[in-house]
C-alpha cells in the first residue's frame, strides 16, 4: 500500500523551511512607524485639513483664561496661605506679644502673616470671657451673700462674641483706610495678625480675674491693658512713618480701653 503513493520531492520541503525562516526575520527586522494619535471628535475649523488634532497640540483659539478676582476673594483656597503656620510659628508669636516693648512682631510676620492666631484667639477669649465672667460674678456675690445660688448669664456670650469679634476686625480696618488715605504704606492682613496676638494676654489674665478681690482685679486688668496697648502701639510705630504718631496714640488708648470694658461688664 505504501507503493502506490510516490515520494514528494524533498527539494521542496527542504526550501520551504528558509522561506518561513526569511519572513521570521523580515517581520522582526519591520520598525513601526510614529503613532500620530489625534483628538476626536475633529476641530470643524475653518482651513481645510486641520479638522483633526494630536494630542499634544492644543485646540485653536483656545486660551488659558486668567482666574476671575472676584472669585478669588470668595473663595476659600485663596485664604489657606494665612493658616500655613505650625506650632512653633504660634508660640513664638504668642511669645511675642507678652513682650510688648520688643517691637519687631512685623519684622517676624513679614514672610508670612497668618490669620490663624485673630481666629483662634478672639474665639477662646470669647468663651472665656462668657464662662469665667459669670463665674466671677458668682463668686463676688457668693463673697458677699452666702445664700446666692449659681446661675449663668447666656447674655454674656452674645455680648462677648460682638464686642471681641468686632474689635478684632473693625479696628484694623479701619487703620488700615485710614492710612492708606493719609498715604502710609498698609497691609490689612499684617494689622489683623497684629490685633489679634494683641488678645492673647486677656485670655491669660481671665485667670486671674477670677480673684475675687476687686483691687487685686483692677492690678491685673490695668496691667494687661497696658501690655497689649504698649505691644500694638510700638509695633504700629516700627511699621508707618514718624509724622503719624497720633495713630500710634489712638491704638494705644483703644486697646486700653478695650481692657476696661473687659472689666466692667464681664468682671464687675
Amino acid at each position: 500500500m505504501d507503493e502506490s503513493y510516490p515520494s514528494l520531492p524533498t527539494s521542496h520541503l527542504l526550501g520551504s523551511v528558509p522561506a518561513a525562516i526569511n519572513e521570521e526575520k523580515n517581520a522582526s527586522n519591520y520598525e513601526v512607524p510614529g503613532a500620530n494619535m489625534q483628538i476626536f471628535p475633529p476641530n470643524n475649523g475653518g482651513e481645510r485639513g486641520k479638522g483633526y488634532q494630536t494630542l499634544g497640540s492644543p485646540p485653536e483659539g483656545f486660551e488659558q483664561q486668567p482666574e476671575n478676582g472676584s472669585k478669588g476673594v470668595f473663595s476659600i483656597s485663596s485664604y489657606t496661605q494665612y493658616f500655613n503656620v505650625d506650632t512653633d510659628i504660634v508660640l513664638n508669636r504668642l511669645m511675642s506679644s507678652l513682650y510688648p516693648i520688643g517691637g519687631d512682631f512685623f519684622s517676624k510676620i513679614d514672610a508670612n502673616p497668618d490669620l490663624y492666631g485673630l481666629i483662634w484667639i478672639s474665639t477662646t477669649l470669647v468663651f472665656m470671657l462668657a464662662a469665667f465672667g459669670n463665674c466671677a460674678t458668682y463668686l463676688m456675690e457668693k463673697h458677699s451673700d452666702s445664700t446666692t445660688s449659681w446661675s449663668f448669664d447666656v447674655s454674656y456670650i452674645n455680648l462677648a462674641a460682638g464686642s471681641v469679634y468686632g474689635y478684632a476686625i473693625v479696628v484694623p480696618v479701619a487703620f488700615y483706610f485710614l492710612l492708606q488715605y493719609l498715604g502710609s504704606n498698609a497691609s490689612l492682613v499684617r494689622f489683623w495678625c497684629l490685633w489679634g496676638y494683641s488678645l492673647f494676654v486677656f485670655v491669660l489674665a481671665s485667670f486671674l480675674l477670677l480673684i475675687p478681690v476687686e483691687f487685686l482685679r483692677w492690678i491685673v486688668i490695668i496691667l494687661a491693658g497696658s501690655a497689649s496697648a504698649c505691644f500694638v502701639a510700638l509695633n504700629l510705630r516700627s511699621y508707618i512713618a514718624e509724622n503719624l504718631s497720633l495713630m500710634v496714640v489712638a491704638a494705644f488708648f483703644l486697646q486700653f480701653a478695650l481692657a476696661i470694658f473687659i472689666k466692667v461688664w464681664f468682671f464687675p
